[in-house]
């Protein structure tokens, strides 16, 4: 069932708004809405980490920006707790919008009288899940899109506000669409929030939007290690759209002589194999490719383990086969 908007801001300069955030594809979002004008009355993301060698404590790429614009930060360890909520609650948000932030609870989602929206990176229904851009790649798809919902308790359910469709180009990868997604969703965002505070916008129930779906209902679970690895019994298609699916994070993952390779970058060459699916050919100079079951993988950019990203012709240069 679909359903209007309306909005009660008569007397206020727009909506008070709190971000929640945390990796850079969220930056781009907290970034058109403030250049927008909203009024962002804080921003909530994960607590500062230690990384790199020497293990500094890191700031989020969104509290980093928020830092910037003098904005309201809070960096709450857990989201239930009393302390949080109490200043959440003081902040008097009418939403809340989460773009690549975490589960948040349900006393957290209701809070707000114009509840929480989410930016997904799919065209909902389809494609739910923790890792939407890397699915669409995996599994060959022509286009995806970015989605606007209302949120609720089961994950990537809610009301759909906005879609707009991408398309996937042939050699696009994980990064490539991310990069170009997060300025869509972010445009896609403004206009929602537009919506909102002028009543204009109107809600549809996902299961109204799976009544209209035609077509296999696919899923983007998070990526495991077990994901990553390839099947080189699989057809060049499939293990072309899986490297590309998974670069630059987390990689492709398979075995030279025994070490673990990560595999960036690859071609294809489609023809009858000279040797068994897995089994490799190289020059020593030029070329790495892998067979399998209908051609090979030609090798572009590649990792060996606790070596450095490298281009093949550099990788073939500095490496030693055992035979």
């Amino acid at each position: 069932m679909s359903q209007n908007f309306t909005s009660p801001l008569t007397e206020r300069n727009g909506l008070r708004i709190v971000f929640m955030g945390t990796p850079e594809f969220a930056v781009a979002s907290l970034r058109a809405l403030v250049e927008t004008g909203f009024n962002i009355v804080a921003v909530i993301t994960a607590p500062d980490k230690p990384a790199g060698r020497g293990m500094k404590l890191t700031e989020s790429a969104v509290k980093k920006y928020a830092q910037e614009r003098g904005l309201t930060i809070l960096q709450p360890e857990k989201l239930k707790n009393p302390e949080f909520l109490a200043e959440l609650q003081a902040l008097r948000a009418d939403l809340q919008i989460v773009v690549a932030f975490r589960m948040l609870p349900e006393v957290v989602w209701k809070m707000p009288p114009f509840g929480t929206i989410n930016l997904h990176g799919s065209l909902l229904p389809q494609y739910r899940g923790a890792a939407p851009i890397n699915w669409a790649i995996i599994n060959g798809e022509k286009e995806t899109g970015v989605t606007t919902f209302k949120l609720k308790q089961e994950i990537d359910t809610g009301d759909i506000l906005l879609q707009e469709k991408i398309l996937i180009g042939e050699n696009d990868n994980a990064g490539q669409l991310h990069d170009i997604m997060k300025e869509i969703g972010a445009n896609l965002l403004v206009a929602t929030v537009r919506g909102i505070e002028d009543g204009s916008l109107q809600e549809t129930a996902q299961a109204q939007a799976l009544e209209q779906f035609s077509g296999e209902l696919k899923h983007a679970p998070k990526l495991f290690t077990e994901d990553c690895v390839i099947n080189w019994n699989a057809s060049c298609d499939g293990i072309y759209n899986l490297i590309r699916g998974l670069s630059p994070n987390p990689g492709a993952i398979t075995k030279l002589e025994g070490k673990i390779l990560k595999i960036y970058q690859s071609s294809k060459e489609q023809t009858n194999p000279a040797i068994a699916t897995g089994q490799h050919l190289t020059d020593g100079r030029t070329f790495l490719k892998y067979a399998c079951n209908d051609g090979y993988i030609h090798l572009k950019e590649v990792q060996l383990e606790g070596k450095k990203r490298i281009g093949i012709a550099d990788f073939l240069r500095g490496y030693r086969f055992l035979q």
